[in-house]
C-alpha cells in the first residue's frame, strides 16, 4: 500500500510546477512485476489529474499575482501557454502530459475559465494515456 501511496504523491508533485518523475517510478514499480499494472496505471494517473487540478485552481485564483517575482510560472511561459490555449482551445488540453509545456497549459485554462469537467476529462485521456502507453513500451506490449 505504502508503494502506491508513493506513486500517487509523486505523480501528484510531478504535475504541478515542483520537479518530480512519476515516469521513473512508474517503469520502475512495472519491471519489478509485484504490482497491477491496472492499479498502478490508475493511481499514477489519479495522482497526476489531481496536481492539474491544483494548477486549474491556481490558475483560476492567482490571475491576479501574474507578473510577480514569486508567481509559479514566468511571464513568458505562461503567455506562451496562453496563446496555444486561446489557438486550440480546450484541446490543448489532451498536450498537458507534455513536459515543459504541459503544466502551463493546465494553469492557462484556470486563467481562461475552462468549465472543471471538461478540464477533468481532457486531462485525463491524456495523463493515463501517457501511463498506459508507457506500461506498454515497458512490458513489451506496443
Amino acid at each position: 500500500m505504502t508503494v502506491y501511496i508513493g506513486l500517487f504523491f509523486t505523480a501528484l508533485i510531478a504535475a504541478t510546477i515542483l520537479p518530480a518523475q512519476s515516469e521513473a517510478l512508474l517503469v520502475v514499480l512495472l519491471v519489478t512485476g509485484e504490482y497491477s499494472v491496472i492499479a498502478l496505471i490508475a493511481v499514477a494517473g489519479a495522482g497526476n489529474i489531481l496536481g492539474s487540478v491544483i494548477n486549474w485552481t491556481l490558475g483560476r485564483g492567482l490571475e491576479r499575482f501574474r507578473g510577480r517575482r514569486w508567481f509559479p510560472v514566468s511571464e513568458a511561459t505562461l503567455e506562451k501557454a496562453q496563446r496555444w490555449y486561446q489557438r486550440y482551445g480546450k484541446w490543448s488540453l489532451l498536450a498537458s502530459w507534455v513536459p515543459i509545456i504541459g503544466d502551463p497549459i493546465t494553469i492557462a485554462a484556470g486563467v481562461l475559465k475552462e468549465p472543471l469537467p471538461m478540464f477533468i476529462l481532457l486531462v485525463s485521456i491524456a495523463k493515463i494515456g501517457r501511463y498506459a502507453v508507457l506500461a506498454m513500451v515497458t512490458l513489451g506490449l506496443a
